[in-house]
């Protein structure tokens, strides 16, 4: 999807320190001191324009989420949610997502979420899916004992693949769901784009995952 260039986006992101994290590897293993509390860390990957990590951050005011975008226009429109809502259990970081291990400690996060992520269909973009073995090696770290990968997407190729990729690299798969939104899954916070998917007919597949030597 294209998106319409802010040039006034980093300024504005920039006088909001406290909430998008600059230098987020200065902060790996001390993420917490930045939310003042003790609470389980929940990473959003892609938080596009944040209506799901802010959606989530207001139902869950025991969590402290974090929410990665790497375009400076999109991830303005998640920071104008945490400042109209004045959430303070969420933080933003304007970064690459393949650098993940560098920005958090080894087992620092609770849960993660890969929501209507680029499906990358083409067989040469393979290494830039979020549930490449790259990446998945990645969460393994970053994921404590517990933790696990919550995936929803309306691309069926995506969560075949991811499925495959998961159950490859030796993953237990739960709780999927074909259509979700014709489920009895409770709690479902929706995405921007899975709204708009979701008006149209097509089925939200979801499910998660979890490493077995966790």
């Amino acid at each position: 999807m294209r998106v319409r260039n802010k040039p006034w986006a980093k300024d504005k992101i920039a006088k909001y320190p406290k909430i998008v994290i600059k230098n987020p590897q200065e902060h790996a293993g001390n993420w917490n001191r930045l939310f003042n509390r003790s609470a389980p860390i929940h990473l959003e990957i892609g938080t596009g324009k944040g209506k799901f990590v802010t959606g989530m951050a207001k139902a869950h005011p025991d969590i402290n989420f974090i929410g990665i975008e790497l375009q400076e226009s999109v991830i303005v429109s998640a920071l104008d949610k945490c400042l109209e809502q004045e959430l303070d259990n969420v933080k933003l970081l304007n970064a690459d997502a393949r650098e993940l291990s560098e920005y958090f400690a080894e087992s620092e996060i609770s849960a993660i979420y890969l929501n209507f992520s680029d499906p990358w269909p083409k067989s040469r973009h393979e290494k830039r899916r979020l549930t490449y073995h790259t990446f998945l090696a990645q969460y393994q770290y970053i994921l404590d004992q517990n933790g696990q990968i919550n995936l929803k997407t309306d691309n069926q190729g995506l969560f075949e693949y991811s499925l495959e990729s998961f159950s490859r690299y030796g993953m237990l798969i739960k709780n999927i769901s074909l259509d979700l939104h014709n489920s009895s899954f409770e709690g479902n916070v929706t995405t921007e784009y899975e709204e708009k998917f979701s008006k149209k007919g097509q089925r939200i597949y979801r499910c998660e995952a979890v490493f077995r030597d966790q």
